[in-house]
């Protein structure tokens, strides 16, 4: 595995992959902190195009990734990542919602673990799912960079 930062807004993001895809997203800190792991090699070239859409992505110049992405998970994990990439740039679903989506309308929490285990955060957009009650809900890099990417989206982001 490969694996380079990149300096965001919300501090250094761990990228991480190959020239096929980007396998993996780290926060800086919260549950959503990766580390490389020791087998990992430092490198910047398979990260030019990732670099340079974040980039995009947080001037507000961007909505959607356009990256050849590689996530692992389950096939309902899966599922659940493909109908993240679904929300559009500045709205929000509920966890219902997405379960709804799936065809399981029952399967709420089972979509949340899901969403808590996406292994791309921002680029697989799981900031954009909220409670149905409209409250954040946990987030890998924490509530206050949930909030961030949606006042992002929402072209009104506030200082981090």
């Amino acid at each position: 595995m490969k694996y380079d930062y990149y300096d965001s807004p919300i501090g250094p993001l761990l990228l991480a992959g190959d020239e096929h895809g980007l396998e993996l997203i780290g926060f800086p800190e919260g549950k959503g902190r990766i580390e490389p792991g020791a087998d990992w090699r430092r490198d910047a070239l398979p990260f030019a195009t990732v670099r340079a859409q974040l980039a995009e992505y947080f001037a507000g110049d961007r909505s959607t990734f356009d990256l050849p992405l590689r996530p692992h998970g389950t096939p309902f994990q899966l599922a659940v990542l493909n109908a993240l990439r679904s929300i559009p740039y500045g709205e929000t679903r509920s966890y219902a919602d997405i379960a709804q989506q799936l065809g399981r309308p029952k399967a709420m929490r089972a979509v949340g673990a899901a969403n808590g285990r996406n292994p791309l955060p921002i680029v697989i957009p799981c900031h954009r799912v909220i409670g149905a009650d409209g409250s954040l809900t946990g987030f890998g890099g924490g509530v206050r960079v949930k909030q961030y990417l949606l006042d992002l989206e929402q072209d009104k982001p506030g200082l981090f």
